[in-house]
């Protein structure tokens, strides 16, 4: 069993926090429906089955975005294409691609609601 087997990211504006991921990750993220009827959602694509941890962007009542937390890593291709993004999206780039060694290269970015976020590639 992986260590984690879902994620969250808070934020204060979802629809502003969409726009930064499915532009950084070219990918569209769709609603996800909240039991609860306290959050609002929108999911990352995911396949349950496979490797890895699905996840969600969640504007929640009792939890905000911050800086200092855990940090999401997403698998990419090239994390030098999100450096390139990073602004355009309405974000910053706080550590720029950096080598990680034989683990390949990271890239943490600020993300518009004020989230430190990662993406790690091999090349």
């Amino acid at each position: 069993m992986n260590a984690v087997g879902w994620f969250d990211i808070y934020v204060d504006d979802l629809d502003r926090a969409v726009g930064f991921y499915e532009a950084m990750l070219d990918t569209k993220l769709e609603p996800m429906p909240d039991p609860s009827g306290e959050m609002q959602m929108m999911s990352f694509p995911t396949e349950m089955t496979a490797y890895g941890a699905g996840g969600a962007l969640t504007k929640a009542p009792y939890a905000g975005p911050g800086v200092g937390g855990t940090i999401v890593y997403f698998m990419v291709e090239d994390c030098a294409t999100q450096e390139e993004r990073a602004t355009s999206a309405g974000g910053s780039v706080a550590q720029p691609k950096t080598s990680i060694g034989e683990f390949g290269w990271i890239l943490v970015c600020q993300d518009t609601e004020g989230n430190m976020v990662g993406f790690h590639s091999m090349q």
